[in-house]
């Protein structure tokens, strides 16, 4: 997926390597890389390495929608954060020279939000990180250290104060000189994604490993600051390519969408506070078709397979609610949003919030529901359309964000149309914990500054900021010892529906994309899978049919027929 190819990218440039993440997509072996691969060395740099990072940081349309819902009071305690293991004999000294390392390489941890004349980041040249560190001792704690862990982590989020500065809080739990302690790293969401903690918790692990032993800290480089990126996306957003994009985004907003749920999001009542949340796991078996079968067989992403398992389990459930003919449905799809807006800009250890939503409205038409769960040519047919009505988004997606928020002409217009009910995020793939119970062995020995078991990745919000969805649909993948698992996820406001209505929805979403797993290998080989779609030819005028018509034929050639 795409925040694997980032990290691909960021791999090979400290080895030496410079290649793009569209050229990971494009090219997709290595044989194919080293053919456009460069040399790290070479003079000149990529886009932005001349502009600093401090100074004004425009907000991104993520930022602008979250300070309209939350409102700047309420803002500082959104966060995101991740508990890992601290090395054994750690010194608060120490630590805080590493943090003060970290915060001085990216600058956008030293942000400052300001909101008069108009709401902005604002980044200092410098900032002293000793008030952020904390230790705790907990070497009698015994088995209260998670609950520890949760107290901290709310006290360490009440400290948070954007509009002061305090973008960070890291918290030290210290377990005894012997023994691996736990670290809390605690970002205000105003300066974080998810895609920035792959790049923050090995950096912050260098800084200690270099002080701890007396050397300087040399971070890798950051290419393109974030400021350079949301600077330059303030200026898109006013250009005529992106506001040629309003009348697309304008008419896929204007169609009908049924209310889902027993009534409409109330933003008085339906806060974080109400919110409930389901989670199934996906076997092991269905998890690596689903990550690599399926979407080889279809010339797809895991996206469009995820989405295509959620349309399809989101008809049947409209339907057993007794709405029969809903034209598909309108979903808010959230991504990583590390687009480059020129040549040469290079976001792969980039810290800052870059996090994309933008609108799709999707339908799978008539299917024959148990034929797609089953495994048939339904599922099929499924996945090709749903990836061609993907394709068929305005630009790449990150128009609609700028159009919304950051174009004072087209704003208007956007914010009077309806916005979805449901929210979409696939979060990627993470490294997996051992967990005893389902292993039947001692967990795994864990390693300093590897994700903690007790803790983990985790984030949070103001109880009281209103809900931005109606349902937040999630899907998150971990490697564990014995293959990949899946993980689906809903959440909603209690009053908006009932429980047990969640759980069917998630449960068919599960055997949908069970449906989708099972057509790409278990299926008569002589009927073939899989093929493409138009939008894989973007030079061809054709249609679905003419090129199945043609990939059955090569097909028949291929088998001498």
């Amino acid at each position: 997926d795409s925040i694997m190819s980032m990290l691909l990218v960021s791999r090979a440039r400290k080895a030496g390597l410079v290649v793009s993440a569209r050229q990971v997509f494009e090219r997709r072996t290595p044989a194919e890389l080293a053919l456009v691969a460069g040399d790290a060395s070479a003079p000149g740099g990529p886009e932005g390495s001349g502009d600093p990072g401090t100074g004004e940081v425009p907000l991104t349309p993520v930022m602008h929608e979250l300070l309209d819902r939350a409102g700047a009071e309420r803002i500082g305690a959104v966060f995101q954060s991740t508990v890992v293991v601290a090395p054994a004999g750690m010194r608060l000294e120490t630590l805080t020279g590493a943090v003060q390392a970290v915060v001085d390489h990216h600058d956008i941890l030293r942000a400052r939000l300001e909101t008069e004349p108009e709401a902005r980041l604002l980044v200092p040249p410098t900032a002293s990180v000793a008030p952020w560190v904390h230790r705790i001792d907990v070497s009698a704690a015994g088995g209260d250290l998670e609950r520890l862990i949760a107290e901290q982590s709310r006290a360490a989020a009440d400290r948070l104060d954007p509009r002061a500065g305090v973008m960070a809080q890291v918290v030290w739990f210290d377990l005894g000189p012997d023994t691996p302690g736990r670290l809390l790293i605690l970002l205000n969401h105003l300066v974080v994604d998810g895609v920035s903690w792959r790049v923050l918790v090995p950096d912050l692990a260098e800084a200690y490993t270099e002080l701890a032993v007396g050397r300087e800290v040399v971070l890798e480089p950051v290419p393109t600051s974030f400021r350079h990126w949301a600077r330059a996306l303030r200026t898109e957003a006013t250009g005529r390519p992106r506001l040629a994009e309003l009348a697309a985004w304008t008419q896929l907003l204007a169609g009908d969408d049924p209310l889902l749920t027993s009534r409409p999001v109330d933003p008085g009542r339906d806060l974080g506070a109400t919110v409930r949340q389901l989670s199934v796991k996906v076997s092991r078996e269905v998890t690596s078709a689903l990550l690599t079968t399926v979407p080889t067989a279809f010339h797809a992403g895991v996206d469009d397979v995820l989405l295509t398992g959620l349309t399809a389990a989101l008809a049947e459930w409209r339907r057993r609610q007794g709405q029969e003919d809903t034209p598909g449905v309108l979903l808010d799809l959230e991504g990583h949003g590390r687009v480059p807006l020129a040549e040469g800009m290079d976001l792969t250890r980039t810290v800052g919030w870059f996090t994309s939503s933008y609108p799709v409205r999707l339908d799978v038409g008539v299917v024959d529901a148990l034929e797609l769960r089953s495994g048939g040519a339904a599922a099929g047919r499924a996945i090709k359309r749903i990836k061609e009505q993907l394709r068929a988004v305005p630009g790449d997606g990150l128009g609609y964000g700028m159009l919304r928020y950051l174009n004072p002409e087209a704003a208007p217009a956007l914010a009077a149309l309806p916005t979805a009910q449901i929210g979409f995020n696939y979060l990627g793939r993470f490294p997996g914990r051992q967990n005893e119970s389902e292993q039947g062995q001692r967990p795994v020995e864990q390693h300093a500054w590897q994700t903690a078991g007790d803790g983990g990745r985790g984030g949070g919000a103001n109880d009281r900021i209103p809900v931005m969805h109606a349902l937040e649909v999630m899907g998150v993948v971990h490697d564990l010892p014995d293959g990949p698992q899946l993980t689906l996820i809903v959440s909603w406001p209690s009053e908006l529906l009932a429980e047990s209505a969640a759980r069917s929805l998630l449960d068919g979403w599960a055997a949908t994309l069970t449906g989708l797993a099972t057509h790409t290998t278990d299926i008569d080989a002589d009927t073939g899978i899989g093929g493409h779609t138009p939008s894989d030819f973007p030079l061809v005028d054709i249609s679905q049919s003419e090129l199945d018509e043609f990939e059955a034929t090569a097909q028949q050639m291929d088998e001498g027929a």
